[in-house]
Formats: C-alpha cells, sequence, structure tokens
C-alpha cells in the first residue's frame, strides 16, 4: 500500500473545488420561486411567527440551499475519496450500478457506496442500497465465482460506533472511512485544510447570486402572497403549496 501524499489531495482540490463552487451559484441561477414554494412546509414558518416577505423568502431558500448544498458536496467528496484510493490502492470508478468504488487488497473486492453523512437515507433508500450490494456480488461472481467481496457504505463525516450490519456490509464512518480508502488515520484531519482553497472568494461570488435571488423572490413573493395592507396571506400560499390541482 502506498502512502497518500497530501499535497497530491491538495493540488486535486486546488483543481477541483471550483466545480462544486459553480455547482452551487448554477443551482441558485436555475432556482424558481415556485419549485421552493412548493417544496417547503409553510406551516413551518407561521408557526416561527414570520411576519415578512423576506423573511418567509430567506427561511424557504435558505432551507432549500442547505439540502441541496450538502448533496452537491457529497458528489464532489465521493470524487475526493476515488481519487484517494486510486492513489493508494489502485481503485476505480465502480461502472454497476450502485456502487461508486471498487479496489481489491489482501484479495478481497471492496464495493463502496459513498454517502456524504451517516443519516443520509429511509429504510426504503437503505433496502435499495443493500440490493445493489447484493445484485453487485453476484455480478462480480459470475466471471470468479470464488471471489471474496466485501460491500461498505462509506460516509465521509459523522460516526457509526457498530460497523458491521446484519444485512452483510459495513458502514464505516468520518475518520473510519477516510483510513478505510487511504490507509491513513489522519487524513480525516488533514483533508480539512485544502477544502478552504479560495473559499472566501468563491463564496463572495456565490452571495452576489444568492443576494440578487433574495431581492428578486422578495419582490415576487410580495407581488402574488401579499394583501393590499402587506400582512402575508398565509391562505394563499397553503394553498398554491398544498391544494388539489
Amino acid at each position: 500500500m502506498k502512502k497518500i501524499k497530501l499535497r497530491d489531495v491538495t493540488r486535486y482540490v486546488e483543481e477541483n473545488i471550483g466545480t462544486f463552487h459553480q455547482q452551487r451559484i448554477a443551482s441558485i441561477d436555475a432556482l424558481k420561486l415556485s419549485q421552493v414554494l412548493k417544496r417547503k412546509n409553510p406551516y413551518l414558518f407561521k408557526a416561527k411567527h414570520m411576519l415578512t416577505a423576506e423573511q418567509i423568502v430567506k427561511g424557504f431558500v435558505d432551507a432549500h440551499i442547505s439540502s441541496n448544498e450538502e448533496t452537491i458536496f457529497g458528489d464532489w467528496l465521493e470524487g475526493l475519496a476515488i481519487f484517494i484510493n486510486k492513489k493508494v490502492l489502485g481503485g476505480w470508478k465502480s461502472g454497476i450500478p450502485g456502487i461508486d468504488l471498487e479496489f481489491d487488497k489482501n484479495k478481497v473486492r471492496y464495493i463502496v457506496n459513498i454517502k456524504s453523512g451517516p443519516n443520509w437515507g429511509n429504510s426504503r433508500q437503505i433496502r435499495d442500497m443493500i440490493a445493489n450490494f447484493n445484485s453487485a456480488r453476484k455480478t462480480l461472481r459470475t466471471s470468479n465465482s470464488k471471489l471474496q467481496v466485501e460491500a461498505v457504505n462509506g460516509c465521509c463525516y459523522g460516526r457509526d460506533r457498530h460497523p458491521y450490519k446484519k444485512a452483510n456490509y459495513y458502514k464505516y464512518c468520518g475518520q473510519q472511512f477516510w483510513e478505510f480508502v487511504s490507509g491513513d488515520p489522519d487524513l480525516y484531519l488533514e483533508i480539512i485544510e485544502p477544502l478552504g482553497h479560495k473559499a472566501k472568494e468563491k463564496n463572495e461570488s456565490f452571495m452576489k447570486s444568492y443576494s440578487q435571488m433574495i431581492n428578486k423572490f422578495t419582490r415576487e413573493f410580495a407581488n402574488g402572497y401579499c394583501k393590499d395592507d402587506g400582512s402575508i396571506d398565509w391562505g394563499k400560499l397553503v394553498h398554491f403549496n398544498s391544494a388539489m390541482a
């Protein structure tokens, strides 16, 4: 096993982190007020006693952005993990449905499904992952019946104190995951610094797009969901969000 060089990780981040920031901005630029209003819970914002159009818009939009960025950055971290594993263990991006990474170690083929954090899915989604693991095992053993295959759900942050799961797979989170793909128990600490590459500069570009969108959506919301006296027309908003078509 080779040891990962931090300078290689830094170079990868510097060359690829721009993709994450570009996707953040693109997701903002493509967003429509109607999309946001349909996807989020208007009852929650009423319960929080929000009184202005800007409060409502920021509440809806920020909730959308938070979940969306988790997905975008999770996909980006998946690419980083595959890059590191390839450098150290010769791993590769899998072509099997539902599998992100494959690599061989000590005569074992590891098949890995990578997620951002430990609480990534509901019971149905977890069943789907397990089904993908089982299908991948069958696919790999078709050409080599004696191949030993281990399935892993890797999570880029968090922790799980009981990594072996009864459905015959392992769940490695945070430090365990990064050590699993790299062999380095300290990598989970070392990668945090490179990830800040040009973060201030990139975030300024994002905030420009974000501020413009908030202003535009606030105007649209006021025109569509405020009464003549300026108060929020909650009935109209809930009707748009939840009424039968």
